[in-house]
């Protein structure tokens, strides 16, 4: 008995948790419908009322003041049901279980009408409707354990009125009213199970985008870490072999020089020994692609050396065979920038010119390379593409690397597109490394115009023909002036132009 007593504790524990609460469970706007919903909830909870009263006062002879006060309560609860489904269902029922057993025993019996028939009871066709809207608005709105608990007691609440107490003159609506209930609580089960799988799918589907944004962080800040590895071991193996060539540039070196330089040597060694395996481990295991770039064709041999700014040219001149007209401009004498600044600013031009290929092909680009007292100035901007943009099937990575080595050496990088329907890259390096503020990459501005000039007419003949009228011949335009210049104008007035978006999805 002990084990039944339990399991009948734990059973009953579960329904007070489940059923006896006045917790807010509120029904939310619809994505397509918003409130309309519950401005149907309510004219049922209006209709209801009106039928019950006249229901309960004319057919169950409840009195002129308590069959409308059911009525009204009955209707509350339908309202209820929008903010909190438990009490109002509780509401619903016992005012169902009251009205019935107060018919049986004020009046012995239901009233007999010869004309229409034994009325309906328990469940009259008002409270019928009433008692359905809120199974279904708590089906939709608690778990499905809740909903089948709350439909079980309705049902025993019925069997007990109906089949245990029992009354004379009426029309048995209890086994339609359990059938009723039982439809009403599997459809907003499954109404509910479809909102919170849709819910959960959404939610995956965020998560996902985020670990692929992060996912493709990481994977960059470790394509840009395998390159400085590069330079930093190039570093460490000049240190090791100048501390290896003092001691013989020295006249009669002492011996505490010699154990320092040996030393230094050991150490850079050893320093250069650790940073060869950290480099194993970032390696690509591709053979034809051993930095990881993902460059198509780009099998260079593990130790080829990173490329500098002095190698531009030779990656523009490629950009030009691949089928691009690209037009440069240096301004200023480049000083001696760093190995990793050099890298950066080289792989920031060549995503750009690779973006022009893949989005904007036979497009014409312009490269200017800047150098100042500041830092290095890079920008890369390429015209309207002239022929058919093909699906690329990159990862998208490419803005997102420029921006990664910038803001490591504390510069920063801009990307919009143009009113010409081109596309254009800015990119700062500072030459300290000092970090700057963040620039904040809004785009063209919104109040930005382009105005083409006006088709000039022919010029007129040497005089009109016989018979037509005089001035000059009127013909079709001419075209647009061959000196529009490829920059954005901000007319002083003028009818607006919306900027073409261009191709922004790089």
């Amino acid at each position: 008995m002990n084990g039944v007593e339990e399991r009948v504790t734990r059973v009953l524990r579960v329904l007070r948790d489940d059923l006896w609460t006045l917790r807010t469970d509120p029904l939310p706007p619809s994505v397509w419908l918003r409130w309309l919903p519950h401005g149907l909830v309510c004219l049922v909870a209006f209709g209801t009322l009106v039928a019950n009263g006249d229901f309960l006062g004319d057919r169950y002879q409840l009195g002129a003041q308590f069959g409308p006060l059911c009525a009204i309560v009955q209707g509350v609860a339908v309202v209820l049901a929008l903010w909190r489904p438990v009490p109002a269902w509780w509401l619903s029922t016992v005012v169902t279980v009251v009205v019935a057993l107060v018919a049986l025993v004020a009046r012995g019996r239901l009233f007999h009408d010869p004309h229409s028939g034994d009325p309906s009871w328990p469940w009259g066709p008002p409270g019928l409707i009433a008692q359905c809207t809120v199974l279904l608005l708590l089906s939709l709105r608690v778990p499905t354990r809740v909903s089948v608990e709350a439909l079980a007691l309705t049902a025993l609440a019925t069997y007990v009125v109906q089949g245990v107490i029992g009354g004379a003159n009426y029309g048995p609506s209890g086994m339609l009213a359990v059938t009723l209930f039982a439809v009403v609580v599997l459809l907003g089960t499954a109404l509910r199970g479809r909102r919170e799988a849709r819910h959960q799918l959404v939610e995956q589907a965020g998560i996902t985008a985020e670990e692929r944004a992060r996912r493709t962080v990481l994977e960059e800040r470790n394509r840009i870490a395998r390159e400085l590895h590069d330079v930093v071991a190039h570093h460490m193996s000049v240190i090791s072999i100048q501390a290896q060539v003092a001691p013989h540039l020295v006249e009669n070196p002492s011996a505490e020089l010699r154990e320092n330089l040996e030393g230094i040597r050991k150490n850079a060694l050893e320093a250069l020994t650790e940073l060869r395996r950290v480099l194993g481990v970032l390696r690509s295991e591709n053979p034809e692609d051993p930095y990881g770039l993902g460059a198509a064709g780009g099998g260079a041999a593990p130790h080829t050396p990173q490329p500098t700014l002095d190698r531009l040219d030779a990656l523009i001149d490629n950009t030009r065979a691949a089928g691009l007209d690209v037009v440069t401009l240096v301004r200023g004498k480049a000083p001696a920038y760093p190995p990793g600044m050099q890298l950066s600013a080289y792989r920031i031009v060549q995503e750009a010119l690779s973006n022009a290929l893949r989005h904007a092909p036979g497009s014409q680009v312009r490269v200017e390379v800047t150098h100042d007292r500041r830092g290095l100035s890079l920008e890369v901007t390429n015209s309207r593409p002239r022929g058919p943009v093909r699906s690329s099937p990159g990862a998208g990575h490419g803005l997102l690397g420029m921006r990664e080595r910038a803001v490591m050496l504390g510069g920063h990088v801009a990307a919009h597109p143009t009113l010409h329907g081109g596309f254009t890259v800015l990119a700062f390096l500072p030459k300290d490394g000092t970090d700057l503020p963040p620039v904040e990459d809004t785009g063209p501005p919104a109040d930005l115009e382009l105005i083409f000039p006006e088709p000039r007419p022919k010029p007129p003949t040497a005089g009109p023909a016989a018979g037509s009228p005089s001035g000059p011949l009127s013909g079709p335009a001419s075209g647009l002036s061959s000196g529009l210049s490829g920059k954005p104008v901000r007319p002083a007035s003028g009818p607006s132009a919306e900027p073409p978006t261009g191709d922004a999805t790089r």
